[in-house]
């Protein structure tokens, strides 16, 4: 008994990775952001919704990871193959504009965090796109990554930061198990942001390609679905306790878009004191500088991979020119929304989250049609449970962006 409990464990350990690595790298710029100003603007009003969407981030990550075990094929590839190439660049251009739009939200954060310590955006942002592209081409970002990765850790000061902003519990509780929701059109938006950068389109692609690179088969798939299960809450209870730091100690100091990267790296004070503004800078650049290499990698590589280019990495510019250029415009296109005249970073951040949000129906709508073909996945097909609670969350993010529309439009 005690062998097959070790084998099993070791088992465990050797197919780990993917789910955790994926979520983590949720929790990049854009979400730092968009759950501080979450926090910010409407104290614990939106910890529901992180609580509701860690339990259907976990079923969509599983879904990809069991996509990716069964048929040993990226989701670009399983839509190519199944919807042809026209459903194909329809899918993929949707994936385009969220990652366009994420990286953008990168080089914000870029930006922001080094406008803390008075340094030009039009000098920081340039470089910093240069150094990315120079890290990827040159072949030398997997030792990069791996610190950026291991920096990771300073997440867990926004926890510590939660606890030691002593909020009022009973208040939080309340919050966390009894939905407050208004619709006012920035509410809804903020909302949208909120599911849009907790569920991310690029996720998707990144954790089913992670997972087939890694070669985990079905027979071991059981030790990967607790991976992905572990990722998904590990991931959202950092989420929560940045809201609850940003609600404890920031809100009410602040007002809508007026909102700067300065008021909201006071959400770690607690932990911090007069270093928050450097805890958060820190935190900040390390998660945006690696996101802004890992996005135009992505959606380089999701792109080659569906349409059987060659990917590059290993291999010189000429001999993977498509691959290198779908990387080098997504760089270049990020840098420059950021260095246009007068953007507002923290706005761009949201922005570009709840682009993705608007965005996510496309892509789980394309998800539960394939995972729901016996001729794909078997067996392995999709329960009623999984099928309800992903479509509705595809149906509520439609009807949120209506509602947002109407809202704008109409003046609510």
């Amino acid at each position: 008994m005690r062998r097959l409990s070790r084998s099993r464990f070791l088992m465990f350990l050797a197919v780990i990775g993917p789910g955790i690595i994926t979520a983590a790298a949720d929790n990049d710029a854009g979400g730092i952001t968009t759950y501080s100003v979450a926090g910010a603007l409407y104290r614990y009003d939106l910890l529901w919704v992180i609580v509701l969407i860690t339990f259907v981030l976990a079923m969509i990550q599983e879904m990809c990871a069991r996509m990716g075990v069964v048929t040993q094929k990226g989701l670009g590839e399983l839509i190519r193959e199944n919807f042809g190439v026209k459903w194909t660049m329809f899918a993929l251009g949707t994936l385009l504009i969220a990652n366009l739009a994420t990286t953008a939200a990168e080089f914000a954060g870029i930006a922001a965090s080094l406008e803390l310590f008075g340094l030009s955006r039009y000098i920081t942002v340039p470089i910093a796109g240069i150094v990315i592209w120079l890290l990827v081409v040159k072949g030398t970002f997997k030792t990069v990554e791996r610190v950026f990765m291991a920096l990771t850790i300073l997440y867990a000061t926004y926890i510590v930061a939660g606890i030691m902003a002593h909020p009022h519990w009973p208040t939080v509780i309340h919050a966390t198990f009894v939905p407050r929701f208004n619709t006012s059109p920035g509410f809804v938006f903020l909302a949208i942001a909120v599911i849009g950068t907790t569920i991310t389109p690029w996720m998707q692609f990144f954790l089913q390609a992670t997972v087939v690179d890694k070669g985990v088969r079905v027979e071991n798939y059981k030790y990967q679905k607790w991976d992905v299960y572990i990722g998904s809450v590990l991931t959202d209870i950092v989420s929560f306790f940045i809201i609850v730091a940003a609600g404890a100690t920031v809100y009410g100091k602040v007002h809508g878009s007026e909102i700067t990267a300065v008021q909201i790296a006071q959400a770690l004070a607690p932990v911090a004191g007069k270093y928050a503004e450097v805890l958060f800078a820190l935190g900040l650049f390390n998660a945006s500088l690696l996101a802004a290499a890992v996005l135009p990698l992505s959606t380089a590589y999701t792109y080659s991979e569906a349409f059987g280019w060659e990917i590059g990495v290993s291999r010189r510019f000429s001999e993977a020119p498509i691959f290198y250029g779908i990387f080098t415009f997504s760089i270049i296109f990020g840098a420059i929304v950021v260095l246009l005249p007068n953007p507002g970073l923290i706005q761009i951040m949201i922005n570009a989250q709840a682009i993705s949000g608007i965005l996510l129906p496309v892509i789980l709508i394309f998800m539960l049609k394939l995972i729901n073909r016996k001729d794909v996945m078997g067996k392995y097909t999709n329960g009623p449970i999984y099928n309800i609670a992903v479509w509705a969350m595809a149906i509520v993010l439609i009807m949120m962006t209506l509602l947002w529309l109407v809202g704008l439009i109409f003046g609510f």
